[in-house]
């Protein structure tokens, strides 16, 4: 099976060449998309100089509409089997790829989450982690969704299914929104085990406190309407 990677990113000059090496370099055959969301630093060019040397696709948008955003232009770009959403950072290695897909290529799910509270966590300031036990709550409330890591990174859905789904978000609700369309079309989530180092504001995590209570608001909303 092919696997399609999507990376949006929004002025990531400091990391994007490390993350863009450790995917490529991940053993699995892959496609990588990288999705510019309206950087006004250099990670442009710096990725269209990559491009030259390992070709990758692109595509950028003028303006910074969010990941969520992102994610959606870079859906549209996806020709594989599978696909996984990269932070376009250091705090989720692609060296874990293969035991986020395993289950979808063995025909055991269709759509995985990769669990930092089943795996390794370094650096998640204690609010951080109260605001991932509240979102897994409510998911789970709501949804039966029976995972313990609703805002992972680390999610995996076999292409046909994640492309089909009307998603309409812009910022970090992608998140609790892909679940509650999954959930609401009662598609089973399972989680493997991840390693998960965070990072600070200082070294560029653009996450905020207000996105919490959007993603609390988003699985609430979707639980009453499409």
């Amino acid at each position: 099976m092919k696997l399609s990677v999507i990376i949006p990113y929004f002025n990531e000059a400091r990391h994007i060449t490390r993350v863009l090496d450790a995917v490529r370099e991940e053993s699995t055959p892959k496609e990588i998309i990288v999705v510019d969301d309206g950087s006004t630093d250099d990670t442009a060019r710096i990725v269209e100089d990559y491009n030259k040397r390992h070709p990758v696709v692109i595509h950028s948008s003028e303006v910074n509409a969010g990941k969520g955003a992102a994610i959606r232009a870079g859906l549209q770009y996806v020709t594989g089997d599978i696909v996984i959403i990269q932070d376009a950072d250091m705090e989720y290695d692609p060296s874990q790829y293969p035991a986020l897909i395993e289950p979808i290529v063995d025909g055991e799910a269709d759509v995985v989450y990769g669990s930092r509270f089943l795996g390794n966590i370094e650096g998640m300031k204690l609010r951080n982690r109260l605001a991932n036990y509240i979102l897994a709550w409510t998911a789970n409330l709501l949804y039966r969704a029976n995972i313990t890591d609703e805002a992972t990174c680390y999610k995996a859905f076999k292409a046909d299914l994640v492309k089909s789904l009307p998603l309409r978000c812009n910022r970090f609700e992608f998140c609790p929104e892909v679940t509650a369309r999954i959930r609401k079309r009662g598609i089973k989530i399972k989680e493997v085990p991840i390693n998960y180092r965070g990072r600070n504001v200082a070294e560029g995590k653009k996450i905020k406190w207000t996105d919490f209570f959007s993603a609390v608001w988003t699985l609430v909303k979707y639980r009453f309407v499409d």
